[in-house]
């Protein structure tokens, strides 16, 4: 058996040809880790981040782009008790998820739900990890709350409206075009706006405004969303696609006793992580494998073909989520 993969590296900072096909050493675990051999794997902003030079791994991780995959353990490291060589899993990662294999920390794996392919469990780490720490962890969703997610469209986004529907919230959303408006709806939301047409602001201060926003945003919508929030309204930011900077009056978030929070996923401790990956494990995946929520799928592309998935995100045409098939 070689001892050398395929795998998607970055050449240097740029565009979507920045990503090249390459060979690499395989990936041995060390303490607490396993090797998956993956079969797919997921595509997030974040890796289009990275390979513009915006988005640096963190200290040990792989150089490689790719958070999030689905596959079977193909070796254990010391210390590992839970997962056997053969067990079908999926994993958010470090890094590293563009190759045919890949080291993660065996407590950050999950198995794959029932009922799922590794198509669909390769799109869930990621987005998942993240709905689920920032939505409920951190933002406190509950019931009956009037919860807006922008970007309703997008692999966040749709899991995002289909969690907080299912756990009895009011879902409002925001989407570039009818047709994603109307996928949204599909998903649990009440309320979908194309935000090229009206005015997310008015809509929501007219329902009684948001106890809860998701914004990946940022820019010119963090003022708009504290005047869409109600009184004791909480603001979570998890990304800034249009800019982090922005003039903002706080004396409102003062009077109106509003929160704003946030918080990025890839630097966060391994303990953290694995605190995440339990919950859901104990409250989301026995919706998944119940047929109750299910990864929204766009399109999936070769390992080779990597660049045009990056294009393919990139220009925001997609509905879900976008994988790359690398065996199986």
């Amino acid at each position: 058996m070689s001892d050398r993969m395929n795998a998607v590296e970055i050449k240097a900072p740029g565009g979507p040809e920045a990503l090249r096909l390459g060979q690499r050493p395989l990936p041995r675990p060390g303490q607490g880790q396993i090797a998956i051999r993956l079969h797919y794997a997921g595509v997030n902003r974040p890796d289009a981040l990275q390979r513009a030079g915006k988005y640096n791994p963190p200290p040990g991780a792989s150089d490689l782009p790719g958070l999030e995959g689905a596959g079977e353990v193909a070796a254990v490291g010391p210390g590992v008790t839970r997962w056997s060589v053969g067990d079908r899993v999926c994993a958010l990662l470090p890094g590293g998820g563009y190759a045919e294999q890949v080291v993660c920390n065996a407590d950050h794996a999950l198995p794959v739900p029932e009922g799922l392919d590794m198509k669909q469990a390769a799109c869930l780490p990621e987005t998942f990890f993240t709905v689920w720490s920032n939505v409920f962890m951190r933002g406190g969703l509950q019931a009956g709350e009037r919860f807006l997610v922008h970007g309703g469209s997008s692999g966040i986004g749709t899991t995002a409206i289909q969690l907080a529907h299912t756990r009895g919230a009011r879902v409002f959303t925001t989407a570039g075009s009818a047709e994603k408006c109307a996928a949204c709806r599909e998903l649990g939301a009440e309320v979908a706006l194309n935000y090229r047409e009206e005015d997310f602001v008015e809509v929501l201060r007219e329902a009684g405004g948001a106890h809860l926003i998701l914004d990946m945003v940022g820019g010119s919508y963090l003022p708009r969303n504290v005047k869409a929030l109600a009184d004791d309204g909480r603001l979570v930011q998890i990304a800034f696609l249009t800019g982090p900077k922005v003039e903002l009056n706080f004396a409102e978030v003062m009077m109106r006793r509003l929160t704003i929070t946030g918080s990025t996923l890839r630097p966060q401790s391994d303990l953290a992580k694995a605190r995440i990956a339990r919950a859901l494990e104990r409250e989301v995946w026995p919706l998944l494998a119940a047929g109750r929520i299910a990864p929204v799928m766009d399109s999936e592309f070769p390992l080779a073909e990597a660049a045009k998935a990056h294009e393919r995100m990139e220009s925001s045409a997609h509905i879900g989520k976008i994988v790359l098939r690398i065996a199986g």
